[in-house]
């Protein structure tokens, strides 16, 4: 019996839950040049409560927040602000770096998790999953 009692905690060692004393990874930003120009932004899609998809011309990203944030869905508009650590580096440019967050007029500012850029399919497919829509003048309204 003194065998076993060692051998089945070898066994379930693999299947204990993970400690959150280990580090995240680290976060890896956009470099600024590949960065949101918030200044740019001609369309944005709240796809769900975690992710977004933002349009500046020819260039399409995907945004995720490190939590849920449920009010995001309601208008009048997304509101990004750059970390302000970077604030002199990345001047109104949303790149995954902490400190970065997005708002609404009925949303408290959600942080950032990261930015990551999305090819035009890509961007098309998510649109037809977003709850909200911003597009020339169609700021908050439906998109089905």
């Amino acid at each position: 019996m003194k065998t076993i009692i060692p051998a089945l905690l070898v066994a379930l060692l693999p299947a204990l839950p993970v400690h959150a004393t280990e580090n995240p990874p680290p976060r890896k930003p956009l470099p600024s040049s590949q960065c949101i120009d918030t200044s740019q932004i001609n369309e944005w899609h709240i796809v769900d409560a975690r992710r977004a998809i933002v349009r500046t011309g020819p260039k399409h990203y995907l945004v995720t927040l490190e939590n849920r944030c449920p009010h995001l869905n309601h208008p009048p508009g997304l509101i990004f602000r750059t970390s302000p650590a970077r604030a002199g580096i990345d001047q109104g440019r949303i790149c995954g770096a902490i400190g970065e967050t997005v708002h609404s007029t009925n949303q408290p500012p959600c942080a950032v998790e990261s930015v990551s850029r999305i090819d035009k399919a890509h961007f098309r497919q998510l649109t037809t999953e977003a709850a909200r829509y911003r597009q020339g003048d169609a700021a908050g309204a439906p998109s089905h």
